[in-house]
């Protein structure tokens, strides 16, 4: 435990980011888990709106900076080269 109130200050702080990171996380693997669903299915707008929904949380996590911006570019490309089969 923190005996300096900048050290606890900056505990609470990394509680909160933790927090806030791994929402974002969840999101872009609720995603990605509903446009695979999709994927399996041969409806060609479920699995547009899918990878739309999918790219949207991914580039929202990567403004964020919790995925690195060509990690997001990479899974975004090969998502849509899976839709576009």
């Amino acid at each position: 435990m923190a005996n300096i109130k900048s050290a606890e200050k900056q505990a609470r702080q990394a509680l909160v980011r933790r927090d806030r990171n791994q929402q974002a996380k969840k999101a872009v693997r609720t995603a990605e888990k509903k446009l695979r669903t999709a994927l399996a299915g041969t409806d060609k707008a479920q699995k547009e709106t899918a990878l739309r929904e999918f790219s949207s949380a991914i580039d929202k996590a990567a403004q964020k900076g919790i995925y690195k911006t060509q990690t997001a570019s990479r899974k975004i490309s090969r998502m849509s080269i899976q839709v576009s089969k």
